[in-house]
């Protein structure tokens, strides 16, 4: 692998890590202010890092106790574009575990998501 494959995989392992801990600020950091987020298996779009992207996660965060993103396999194609297939398990406010097997597309800019397309098993935790 190069230093830029790293820096990659890097840098999407940094995301999940922000929002396993449910760090809002740290989460929302990964992105550019115009940065784009689609639900592609629901048909669902959220565009702006501040507005929609914010409330997206916002939402995610209130609706579990907590998220687990692991088991990652990534493929990289320099200079900006990572796809990552992983394991989600979410814990509800009751206390049921739901576990996903989803898959993401990250295009980034100057180090930040710009675009990032989403591929989830179950239901839309993010919608």
């Amino acid at each position: 692998m190069t230093a830029v494959d790293l820096r990659l995989i890097a840098r999407v392992e940094h995301y999940f890590a922000a929002v396993d801990r449910m760090d809002l600020a740290a989460t929302l950091d990964c992105f550019t202010a115009d940065a784009r987020v689609t639900i592609a298996t629901f048909d669902t779009v959220y565009g702006g890092r501040d507005t929609e992207i914010r409330s997206m996660y916002t939402r995610l965060f209130a609706r579990y106790a907590s998220v687990w993103h692991g088991g990652f396999d990534h493929v990289v194609q320099a200079p900006g574009r990572i796809a990552s297939r992983f394991t989600v398990r979410n814990l509800s406010q009751h206390g049921q575990t739901i576990t996903k097997h989803n898959c993401n597309f990250f295009r980034l800019h100057e180090d930040r998501f710009d675009e990032m397309v989403v591929y989830m098993s179950g239901d839309n935790s993010l919608g």
